[in-house]
């Protein structure tokens, strides 16, 4: 079941034409990797699922209701993290989650046990201190506990991890990992390694456009490269095979790339000039590859 579909989605501010009849299809339960340059729209989509922004054309539906712009009725089913999410700094985390539960209409009871619940969950359930003391990983964790405090059935993250240090992008990841059995989970970045390390599925935002879009694993079999990566102990034996293989091409250090046709050729080659290896293994074709090669 699609969670998030969009359909022929278009927007221009002034004479820039950001979306150009984007189509979009999440699916349920999914973690969806949402990637495309810095200005390529994507947080202008995310505006416009939901229903803060006004499109000029294209139909949005989440978990099979209409989206409209202004009208809010849909944003029940939806959680939101913006990139850099604000709070009240007087605040402590649990008066914090409180405030927000009054406000969207829980009951006290029910917002207590929902707050004590997510803040284990993000590893805030011992942090006494203030808001304001909170490291930018603390409230990136806090923001991921107030969009989920309402049990969405579909989470948006815009660049959640861009700001962060390797410890704390993999805190947040861990807990975005940890939620897709509660729901949908879509989140922005350009951050490659992110996408690679926990989405499902994918879609790459370039020229108003998804140009590629589906589940990772698809992807890779799609675009599977028919190359072989050889690393070699010396570098006088690459420069030697690189003679013999004239198609081949450098890689990082001792590492030459081999067309797969090559293979039986390059073996024998290896066992007459007892040529050492380090390696030899299939060249996966990575996230960022493919992008470099989609947007250029």
């Amino acid at each position: 079941m699609e969670m998030l579909r969009i359909t022929g989605m278009r927007k221009r501010f002034g004479d820039k034409a950001v979306l150009n009849g984007l189509d979009l299809s999440v699916p349920e339960h999914s973690i969806f990797g949402f990637i495309g340059k810095n200005g390529a729209g994507k947080t202008t989509t995310m505006k416009a699922v939901l229903g803060l922004l006004k499109t000029d054309g294209g139909e949005i539906t989440v978990n099979g209701e209409p989206v409209e712009y202004g009208k809010t009725a849909v944003n029940r089913r939806i959680g939101y993290l913006p990139d850099v999410p604000e709070f009240y700094p007087f605040l402590t985390a649990p008066e914090y989650l409180r405030f927000c539960g009054e406000i969207s209409g829980m009951k006290r009871t029910e917002c207590e046990s929902r707050s004590r619940e997510l803040l284990q969950l993000v590893g805030l359930a011992e942090e006494s201190h203030r808001i304001k003391g909170f490291s930018r990983g603390m409230k990136q964790r806090l923001g991921i506990a107030q969009a989920l405090l309402n049990r969405p059935k579909l989470l948006i993250c815009d660049e959640p991890t861009s700001a962060l240090d390797p410890v704390g992008r993999k805190e947040i990841l861990d807990i975005l990992q940890s939620i897709r059995e509660q729901t949908t989970v879509i989140f922005s970045t350009h951050i490659l390694s992110d996408v690679e390390r926990i989405c499902t599925d994918v879609a790459f935002l370039n020229g108003g456009i998804a140009e590629i879009q589906g589940p990772i694993s698809d992807i890779r079999a799609t675009y599977r490269q028919e190359e072989y990566l050889l690393e070699t102990e010396r570098e006088a034996d690459l420069c030697d095979l690189l003679t013999f293989f004239p198609t081949a091409k450098k890689s990082e250090g001792n590492q030459l790339l081999i067309p797969g046709p090559a293979i039986p050729e390059l073996l024998r080659c290896l066992a007459d000039r007892h040529i050492p290896i380090l390696r030899l293994e299939r060249a996966e074709r990575t996230l960022e590859s493919l992008f470099m090669e989609v947007t250029e």
